[in-house]
């Protein structure tokens, strides 16, 4: 499904962000990036979705290379989870929801948030899957941080993508909360068919919801291995314990 050859990334000031990834994920995959911060983490997932511009390298998507061109569909194609949930905190819960349709949507109608019924619809369907139907009028300020988080999920599969970018999805929440976000993640991708890469710090959590963990340290793949095989060495190389 996804593609990623000799991916390279140097930031102004010549910091190598990426140097040279290469990457394969199939489809209906859970892959999880584990990696220090500033190991390049953020920047190869926003290089998927074009909100990081790559220096070097290509990535393909559904056998099509993404480029200027390409780039408008694969992001139709694509949802995206943030670590800090992203979302416009006068708004109601369905109405965030709702802006994850702004690029299928009239540009007119975005701007005064005027949305069909079938979107609506779509949107009270995406909480509910996420479970907070309840909270569908409740302004995005007064839930909580792992409620904001679930919101950002359903705003992230309203369109129903073929691929779902996390990053960092539970780096401000607590254990509890985390395991939650995790398990409803890990569910959206068995039960939807959703691909899923996700960034994470948390070890415990990468072993137990993912197929296949990549270990990235300095914008470079350190290992790839399915998450049974995972030796405490392989760990110990990213993380330098």
């Amino acid at each position: 499904m996804l593609e990623i050859d000799n991916l390279k990334k140097t930031f102004d000031g010549g910091t190598k962000a990426l140097q040279g990834v290469n990457l394969k994920v199939k489809r209906g995959e859970f892959l999880t990036i584990l990696g220090p911060s500033g190991s390049g983490k953020t920047t190869l997932l926003r290089s998927i979705n074009g909100l990081e511009k790559i220096e070097s390298g290509k990535i393909f998507f559904e056998d099509e290379e993404i480029n200027d061109f390409s780039l408008p569909n694969v992001q139709k194609k694509t949802g995206m989870i943030f670590q800090d949930f992203n979302l416009v905190n006068n708004l109601s819960a369905i109405n965030n929801v709702l802006t994850g349709l702004l690029n299928s949507s009239s540009k007119f109608f975005s701007m005064f948030y005027l949305f069909t019924i079938e979107q609506k619809l779509k949107a009270l369907q995406a909480l509910e899957t996420v479970g907070l139907l309840q909270k569908a009028y409740n302004r995005a300020d007064e839930l909580s941080g792992g409620q904001r988080q679930r919101v950002g999920i359903a705003r992230a599969i309203i369109k129903r993508p073929l691929l779902l970018l996390a990053d960092e999805p539970v780096a401000s929440l607590d254990p509890k909360s985390a395991d939650l976000i995790m398990s409803l993640i890990k569910k959206i991708n068995k039960e939807l068919n959703i691909t899923v890469i996700c960034n994470l710090h948390q070890v415990d959590l990468a072993m137990k919801y993912s197929d296949r963990i990549i270990g990235l340290l300095e914008g470079q793949i350190i290992f790839d291995q399915n998450s049974p095989n995972i030796q405490k060495k392989s760990i110990e190389q990213i993380y330098r314990l």
